[in-house]
């Protein structure tokens, strides 16, 4: 049977990881990232039916951190694994070795992409339309993950789990974070390659062209969300508390980690989405930005409910090394990589 090198841990895995440091943001990432391909190549075992210790490749992409998968997630249409739920279990000896175990996860939660082959790809590129037209949380799909993520914060609370994602995956770990988030409870969150649907106005080179297209945006994004909020509050005879005016304030203290490639479009208008809105305070009119920022032009003219990818706060990482291609850009491989340049920056919602 050919083994795909992206699925071999041997081959592609973060083997120099042989002690973790939980304080380490390189080691806390490139396992988020490992946990999140053991679901990929969880599917493709199920697929290609590589069952049982000899065959399957999935197992050591979490236990190479002593991570065990104790539940599949599962698709009730397709049977097709979407996501699973990890155990930390570090051993006696190894966790008295372990730096800043205090940090470390009980329970990773970790959803994967789109998986381009025949037993799940029709079922994949539905949940993908749902991304795009802001529906993902009206899926079976995730019901299954916020009611598992539900039970497990309520069982060991919310600074013991991790949630994480690639791709499709980013956007279910942003949606279940953000709707346990507005509980009060904050969740790490690892969302990488996370869809952002806009216009690609980050590949405009020239900035002032690039500022200004976005500052119309969210003159005109603004003005509909305030023009529809007044309608509906006319309508209603509603008196709206600030609390309810201000949906994002509530998660303002969430900071989800968004790990974005330049060269991934479907990634990459989050970094713009960021600078754009600290652009907008240093020259004076953040007030239009604050509305703008939580609402999608294409989310209104389509009428749908608030989009995942609009969050308020995050910690930002951008890989500035160049890819070869947007197969390599978009890909989840490059996050453990040690090769790779990363830049981080810290983004608060005011």
């Amino acid at each position: 049977m050919m083994i795909c090198e992206r699925d071999d841990f041997s081959l592609t895995g973060p083997l120099h990881l042989t002690s973790i440091d939980w304080a380490n943001e390189h080691h806390r990432r490139s396992v988020a990232g490992s946990l999140v391909q053991g679901i990929y190549v969880a599917e493709r075992d199920r697929q290609l039916q590589r069952d049982g210790p000899e065959l399957a490749l999935s197992p050591i992409w979490s236990e190479f951190f002593h991570f065990r998968l104790i539940r599949k997630l599962v698709d009730d249409a397709d049977n097709s694994i979407f996501g699973g739920i990890y155990e930390y279990k570090p051993p006696q000896l190894i966790s008295q070795t372990v730096k800043s175990l205090e940090l470390s996860p009980r329970f990773v939660v970790a959803f994967r992409g789109t998986v381009t082959k025949v037993d799940s790809i029709s079922r994949d590129i539905e949940h993908d339309i749902h991304v795009i037209r802001n529906g993902l949380h009206t899926t079976t799909r995730f019901e299954i993950a916020i009611q598992a993520v539900r039970n497990i914060v309520a069982s060991v609370g919310g600074s013991n789990v991790w949630l994480a994602g690639h791709s499709l995956g980013a956007s279910m770990a942003l949606l279940t974070g953000k709707t346990i988030a507005r509980t009060g409870v904050f969740p790490e969150c690892f969302a990488f390659n996370p869809p952002f649907l806009s216009a690609p106005i980050e590949k405009i080179k020239d900035k002032r062209i690039k500022h200004g297209i976005r500052i119309a945006g969210s003159v005109i994004t603004a003005g509909l969300a305030l023009a529809k909020k007044a309608t509906q509050q006319y309508s209603q005879n509603d008196r709206a508390s600030p609390a309810t005016s201000d949906p994002f304030a509530a998660l303002s203290d969430w900071f989800p980690r968004l790990y974005i490639n330049p060269g991934d479009h479907l990634c990459s208008e989050y970094i713009g989405y960021f600078e754009h809105r600290n652009k907008m305070e240093e020259i004076g009119i953040g007030f239009v930005e604050r509305v703008a920022t939580q609402h999608s032009l294409g989310g209104m003219l389509l009428g749908g409910k608030e989009p995942v990818h609009l969050i308020p706060s995050s910690v930002l990482t951008v890989n500035l090394s160049s890819s070869r291609d947007f197969k390599q850009a978009h890909g989840i491989h490059q996050w453990w990589r040690e090769d790779q340049k990363f830049e981080t920056k810290v983004y608060q919602y005011k």
